[in-house]
């Protein structure tokens, strides 16, 4: 199965998100070689719940390689983020990185959860 698929048919990743995401990876030794997951689970105050981590890859992740960095995307989660924007603010009010869901019928104040 061909896990890796065209830059804007899972996530996308702003060129903002993408710089944050490579400092990141340079400040901790222990995420070299690693990807981005971004992914959704149970919980938040909408139902569901964005997280990220820095993690391998596994067989049956998506990938996106846009900017320089790579982001996987589980299958589950990639029913709920198909068509999501990951990006990132360093303002002092609403700073760090935000998803902008198309699919989410309503999202919690904070951006961190959302009802799908």
């Amino acid at each position: 199965m061909n896990t890796s698929t065209p830059a804007d048919s899972v996530i996308t990743v702003t060129e903002n998100a993408a710089s944050q995401i490579r400092h990141l990876v340079a400040q901790d030794p222990q995420n070299a070689g690693k990807h981005l997951r971004v992914y959704v689970e149970q919980g938040g105050c909408s139902g569901m719940q964005y997280s990220m981590v820095f993690d391998e890859k596994r067989p049956d992740d998506l990938i996106t390689d846009m900017h320089g960095v790579s982001v996987l995307v589980d299958p589950f989660s990639a029913k709920y983020i198909t068509g999501s924007v990951v990006d990132f603010s360093d303002s002092l009010n609403s700073g760090g990185f935000k998803i902008s869901n198309p699919n989410a019928k309503q999202s919690c104040g904070c951006g961190k959860s959302f009802d799908a």
